[in-house]
Order: C-alpha cells, then sequence, then structure tokens
C-alpha cells in the first residue's frame, strides 16, 4: 500500500524537501556539521529540556560541531511544559553568545523553546507578541529570524517542520501557541537513532501524541488535500509501529516508522487540532502533565463524542490502519485495545488530575484555538461533561 511500510526503505537514508528540507535516516546526526556549513553558520546556540542536559545526544552533537570547526554553546533552561521566562533567559544567552543560529534538539519542549528564542532573539518583541491570536508582529529588514536547526528525539511532537511552538502563561494557568509565518526551520534532520534510548513509557506517550495529531488533524473540517494526505500516511505509519516501538526499542524500522509518521503528523495538523488538544494544553498548564500521555487518555472521551456522523471519514482512518472494521465502534475500540497494549492509564484520576477542576478546565479549553477546529462543536457544559468522564473513567 505504501513504500515506506518496506522495512528496508525505512533505515536508508532519505532527503526530502516538503514543507522544509528533511534529511531522513540513521546515524545523520553526524551530518551536522556540513549541514551548517552549507547552511552558513558559525556559532549556533545548541537549545534543550531541562531533562535532557545529560543525554548523550547532546555530547554527540557538540562532538560532530567541534569536528567541523563549529564553536557551539548550550542552553538547557527550557521547562517539560515551556514558560516565558524560560524563553527570556535563552534569548540573553542567544544574544550574549552573539549567536547567528539555534539548533533545537530534544523532544517537543526543546524544539518549541529553541523555536521561541529565534521568534525573540534579533528583536525587542516580547514573546507574546506572537500569540496566534494576535496580529502578526511586522519585523524590520533589520530583525531577521536566526537560522534555525531541529533535532527531534522523541517521535511524537512532529513540531520539526512548522515555527509554532505552545507556551505556558504561568499568571493564566494556561498554554498559548506563538509563531510567525516567516520563521521556519532550515532543516529538520530526523535520525531515528537519536530515539532509541527513550523509554518505553515516553516512547508509548509521544507516539500516542503523534497519533492524535494525525487523527484530530484528518477530523478539521474543510478541504486540504494535502494535510489529509500526510494525516492518513502518518496514522498508518504510526499504528502500525508504535506497539513494536514500545516492546522492542532497538528496533530501527519501528523507530522510523514512528519518527517519520511522527512527522507527517506534525505537518497535517497545520490543519488544526481538536478538543483533545484544548483540553490537554489546559490540563498540562495547571498540573504540568506529560502532554503526549494526557492526550492518550482523553483521545477516547473525545472520539465518542466527535465521530458521530463521521461515517466517511472514519471509514478512511481505518482503512489506513488496515482495520476490517470500518465501523465507529470498531475504530474507538481498536484505539482503546492499541492504549491498553502500550498501557496508558485508563484515566487522569490516575495522572493526580483532581476531579474539581473540570469547570475551570472546560472554561479555558474553549478559548484554545485547537477547540475552535474542532469538528463538532462544543459549549463549556459539554466540555466539562468531556473532562469529567476522562478524570473518572476515560475508557
Amino acid at each position: 500500500m505504501h513504500n515506506m511500510s518496506e522495512p528496508n526503505s525505512m533505515i536508508e537514508p532519505q532527503d526530502w524537501t516538503f514543507p522544509v528540507p528533511i534529511a531522513y535516516g540513521p546515524g545523520r546526526i553526524a551530518e551536522i556539521g556540513y549541514h551548517c556549513q552549507k547552511l552558513g553558520i558559525s556559532k549556533p546556540l545548541i537549545v534543550t529540556d531541562k531533562g535532557s542536559h545529560h543525554l548523550p545526544f547532546i555530547g554527540d552533537l557538540q562532538t560532530y560541531l567541534s569536528k567541523a570547526s563549529i564553536d557551539s554553546a548550550l542552553f538547557t533552561g527550557i521547562s517539560p511544559n515551556p514558560l516565558a521566562e524560560d524563553i527570556n533567559q535563552g534569548r540573553s544567552v542567544f544574544n550574549d553568545g552573539q549567536h547567528d543560529s539555534v539548533i533545537a534538539i530534544g523532544g517537543g519542549s526543546a524544539m518549541d523553546g529553541g523555536k521561541c528564542i529565534c521568534l525573540t532573539a534579533n528583536n525587542d518583541f516580547d514573546i507574546w507578541d506572537f500569540e496566534f491570536e494576535q496580529p502578526v508582529p511586522k519585523m524590520g529588514t533589520d530583525q531577521p529570524f536566526p537560522t534555525l536547526i531541529t533535532i527531534p528525539t522523541t517521535a511524537g511532537t512532529g513540531a520539526e517542520t512548522e515555527s509554532t511552538a505552545m507556551v505556558t502563561h504561568a499568571e493564566k494557568g494556561m498554554k498559548f501557541c506563538v509563531w510567525h509565518p516567516d520563521l521556519k526551520p532550515s532543516l529538520a534532520l530526523l535520525d531515528p537513532e537519536l530515539t532509541a534510548g527513550l523509554p518505553a513509557t515516553l516512547t508509548a506517550w509521544t507516539g500516542t501524541d503523534a497519533m492524535v495529531h494525525a487523527i484530530e488533524a484528518f477530523l478539521v473540517p474543510g478541504f486540504h488535500p494535502l494535510c489529509d494526505g500526510a494525516a492518513l500516511e502518518g496514522l498508518a505509519l504510526v499504528s502500525k509501529w508504535l506497539p513494536i516501538a514500545v516492546r522492542e526499542p532497538n528496533n530501527m524500522t519501528a523507530r522510523g516508522g514512528m519518527l517519520v509518521g511522527s512527522c507527517l503528523a506534525g505537518i497535517a495538523f497545520i490543519k488544526g487540532l481538536g478538543m483533545v488538544h484544548a483540553i490537554s494544553h489546559m490540563v498540562g498548564a495547571e498540573f504540568d502533565t506529560q502532554h503526549g500521555l494526557t492526550n492518550a487518555i482523553i483521545l477516547p472521551v473525545v472520539l465518542r463524542f466527535n465521530l458521530p456522523g463521521m461515517e466517511l471519514q472514519v471509514t478512511r482512518m481505518a482503512k489506513a490502519m488496515g482495520l476490517e472494521n470500518h465501523s465507529i465502534d470498531g475504530f474507538i475500540t481498536e484505539i482503546e485495545r492499541m492504549l491498553d497494549e502500550i498501557n496508558i492509564p485508563t484515566s487522569l484520576r490516575d495522572i493526580d488530575v483532581p476531579l474539581d477542576c473540570a469547570q475551570r478546565i472546560a472554561e479555558k479549553a474553549i478559548l484554545d484555538s485547537a477547540a475552535s477546529t474542532n469538528p463538532r462543536l462544543a459549549s463549556v457544559e459539554e466540555i466539562r461533561g468531556l473532562v469529567e468522564t476522562a478524570i473518572q473513567q476515560a475508557r
């Protein structure tokens, strides 16, 4: 059905130019010096999250850069749910070190942090000036964004091909999406070997995040065949390879399939996301929960709410996943079976989200940009019901 499922092609190096230049293949982090030279980068700031500071890929990256005589520095101050203060600190490090570029390496939070530092480094704008719903800031010709390279080390967020980033507003207890259409990664480097060290839990959580991106993006109303194609192929790859990647962490074909599937699902959600993300963003902002895990728990609750009347879309998703049963119930049952197989908890209560937050979360979730592209309009009251179900018994 699709060549990327042929295991032999999944571990061969591939170069793609859509939607940004993508270098895919095991071991390709070794080429980083060459790519920097090609892009005219001489002094990159490596940006990662607090949890990745001591992981081997950071040392490897620095080694490959120094072998190419490229002088780099490291900023590790990005929180798991990035905060404005992390970005401001990173901006100061970037400017004080007179850097010309950012290499964002790690999970979604690391890439979001790196993108935010690029957004704010060469200008006087505040990070909130780039909020998605605001008018786009007009950049002067003397304020170019630094060159950006993204290197995902989890197969989940799909954050590597766009400028969008999620930042937590501590005072409001909400997450906001920031971006600028003129900031694009100059290279996304996808090396499945970097994801092999991921524990089974994080493999499952980040992998389900990718699956949610594919499903939610595909269900967003509107005609966007490029995104729909990416969503269905992303869903095909993730549903096939996720359980294997969790079971066999060093299976490079599975890791490669997940990394490409995650990337495609990330491209797909240019179209928008839905209520899983709207709720999950606010739960994460308030209780600092892991984003993919929160999505994974909420997913079946929102599917039961959204899918009635969407038989045509469900049939296409079920076909992409190779399912015999194309009904709505059959599709949801298969999703729930997969969540069980990869040990996703069955309620938000299991990750310490209290029932009394439901009204508050619902009031914030309806304001999230992902709520506006959900295929079924929902009132605060209906969202509160979804949140309560997700807290008590999601599946």
